[in-house]
């Protein structure tokens, strides 16, 4: 008999593995659709895999330094004839957010869809050299 170690917290840990751990959670499903981030010199990029997905679809917004992708998967119409022995092709609805790892320009994003590919290229936003502003002490 083998002996399997037991790790009863392994979730948290997990769970704080995650750079967005502090961020609220969307769906982590399997079937959520993969996607990668990150960040050259000038852009933040984000690629997220999108196969079969009509481009018309698929809705992107920023908002609070948090990209987010929602969109569907066309359903396919149900045949009655077909006897599944294995289904994973995934269908409907999806959502994914992450937070982006700089502040960007929202105006100057752009996104383009290629061979089931999503590509989103938000330009960082430029950096505004404030001031160092002295604040005068007062006694009353």
């Amino acid at each position: 008999m083998d002996i399997v170690p037991r790790r009863p917290f392994r979730d948290l840990d997990d769970f704080f593995q995650d750079d967005d751990w502090f961020f609220p959670v969307f769906s982590r499903k399997s079937s959520d659709p993969e996607m990668d981030v990150y960040e050259t010199k000038k852009e933040v990029i984000a690629e997220i895999s999108l196969p079969n997905v009509n481009p018309d679809d698929i809705k992107v917004s920023v908002e609070n330094d948090i990209l987010l992708i929602t969109g569907e998967m066309s359903e396919e119409k149900e045949d009655k004839e077909k006897s599944y022995w294995r289904k994973e092709i995934r269908r409907g609805s999806f959502q994914k957010a992450t937070r982006l790892p700089a502040k960007v320009d929202e105006g100057k994003a752009d996104a383009t869809y290629e061979k089931g590919v999503l590509k989103i290229t938000l330009p960082k936003a430029k950096d505004e050299k404030k001031e160092r502003k002295e604040i005068k002490v007062k006694t009353k």
